[in-house]
């Protein structure tokens, strides 16, 4: 039995040295831990405070202690500004999930212990980078994000104005299935504005109400108190605020697509039809023309794939970027995206086979986009049916976003269409495989 208090051995040093001249970092809200070998500087660990000189001045640390590689380790944001400063000084950067690293029994959890654990095992090649996309893809992210919570505030203030409508007493979400649409939008705007007849308000109603007049007049005798019309008010006015830096954020996105280089020219190559009807964005699509930038900076109309829309495409690209050779196969790209089953074998045996459990918004989407196929009549469509049938809802949505996450990566490499084939020959084919069995 150890005694308490035993130290645990030191990793021994004939191992193969991988990377000579790294640095580790663990950073801090307030403050960053470095460490270099012990050879660089008579004091091989120094710290270094959160502020831009100083981070500066840790750069030239660096410099003069001749390193070429540097690890980090954080939590948060904290590290987006070294990380951008130590790569704009030519240093090969790499940023570390700090739950591979975190769970070392019989070392002090410290910052000092951290940064020299995080030199130590970069040094014999032992940390798994984490992904990064060029800093053109990163900058489009950080909009598509913004975006993304811009929206989750609309949601917000809509259902702050129909309960302000519900106090009011105002049936007007049982007459109609959306109060943001036009009838809704005009009958709040009209109330905000004075009008208290409930006649009058019916007379907003749009042709395609299905509810009669007589039911929205109805439906809008209520109790106009002061203080629901005054948050009414304030609600309405923070929708269409939000609205507005919506639109204002699609203007920054198209600005930032158009800066990319194109791989094909829509003029001499145009598009295919759409597979869809729609002629006008949908609510929460950007405002601008999204499928002809993506075609034209891809090189190939990835809406032709089923489930594929320009957003969610969008956002796929957003989060991976264009090079498919940071992974070597598509089986290594779903594997990253958590869309592969992650076999855990202990003696022999399989204890679990369950997919990873990942925060990646670009498997969300293809997740979501494996969803839209279930009445789609296409091959993924019968594919997912058959998969449903057999493996469940859940099981089938990660078994069509794998297939869909190899067709993307596939079509982005090898620059080729999409041909579909129809649920008709997926069917033929799987009476082929079961005669065959």
């Amino acid at each position: 039995m150890a005694k308490k208090g035993k130290k645990t051995k030191p990793m021994p040093d004939n191992m193969l040295i991988i990377h000579p001249h790294a640095a580790g970092i663990d950073v801090g809200a307030e403050e960053h831990w470095v460490c270099v070998p012990a050879d660089r500087d008579a004091q091989p660990v120094q710290k270094f405070s959160a502020f831009t000189c100083d981070l500066h001045r840790l750069a030239d640390w660096l410099t003069a202690c001749r390193i070429t590689t540097v690890v980090m380790e954080s939590t948060g944001v904290y590290w987006i500004p070294l990380f951008q400063i130590l790569e704009a000084r030519g240093f090969e950067v790499a940023l570390v999930n700090a739950r591979h690293v975190k769970n070392v029994p019989g070392r002090p959890k410290t910052d000092r212990f951290d940064c020299r654990w995080l030199q130590k095992l970069h040094t014999y090649g032992l940390l798994a980078p984490s992904f990064r996309p060029p800093e053109d893809i990163c900058q489009l992210r950080s909009l598509l994000r913004h975006r993304e919570n811009l929206i989750r505030m609309t949601v917000k203030h809509i259902q702050h104005m129909q309960k302000s409508l519900d106090q009011m007493h105002l049936h007007l979400h049982h007459v109609m299935s959306d109060i943001t649409g036009v009838t809704g939008m005009r009958i709040s705007r009209a109330i905000v504005a004075g009008e208290r007849d409930p006649r009058t308000l019916a007379q907003y109603r749009d042709y395609r109400i299905k509810s009669s007049a007589d039911t929205m007049t109805k439906a809008l005798e209520g109790d106009d108190r002061a203080e629901h019309v005054f948050t009414l008010t304030q609600s309405l006015e923070l929708y269409d605020f939000t609205q507005q830096q919506i639109a204002a954020c699609d203007q920054e996105i198209e600005r930032v697509l158009a800066t990319w280089d194109s791989q094909v020219d829509p003029d001499e190559h145009p598009l295919p039809p759409p597979t869809t009807t729609h002629r006008h964005p949908q609510r929460n699509e950007p405002a601008f023309d999204l499928r002809t930038h993506l075609y034209r900076i891809t090189g190939v109309d990835l809406t032709q794939v089923p489930g594929f829309q320009a957003p969610t495409i969008h956002i796929i690209l957003a989060e991976v970027g264009l090079n498919r050779h940071k992974w070597p196969t598509d089986k290594h790209f779903a594997s990253w995206l958590g869309l592969c089953p992650d076999n855990q074998i202990r003696g022999g045996k399989v204890l679990a086979t369950g997919s990873r459990r990942v925060q990646n918004r670009a498997s969300r989407a293809l997740r979501m986009a494996a969803q839209s196929l279930r009445t789609s009549p296409s091959y993924l469509g019968a594919f997912y049916r058959r998969m449903r049938s057999t493996l469940g809802p859940a099981k089938a949505t990660t078994a069509t976003a794998h297939k869909l996450a190899k067709i993307l990566s596939h079509m982005l490499k090898e620059k080729t269409s999409y041909r579909e084939r129809g649920a008709e020959s997926y069917l033929h084919r799987d009476q082929e495989r079961k005669l065959k069995q």
